[in-house]
């Protein structure tokens, strides 16, 4: 879990550096501009929700069989 996290965290800010750096070394209008930054940030949004919405269902998933019903381990004869 701290590895994926981890992966993450350097996925959106390695997004967030990319992102800086093409939008002050990219010559643009002032309106060219502020659109690619909206739409940036609208695709940054949703990576985000896609990969927390993926987590969620796979924490879900491991929180069901954890709950589900164990089979009594049988003694050794």
């Amino acid at each position: 879990m701290n590895r994926t996290l981890n992966f993450l965290l350097g996925v959106l800010i390695g997004g967030l550096v990319g992102a800086t750096a093409g939008i002050l070394l990219a010559p643009a209008s002032g309106e060219e501009l502020r659109a690619d930054i909206s739409s940036r940030a609208d695709q940054v949004r949703a990576d985000v929700s896609k990969a927390a919405a993926e987590r969620r269902a796979e924490l879900e998933k491991q929180l069901a069989a954890l709950r589900a019903p164990q089979e009594p381990e049988q003694a050794p004869e």
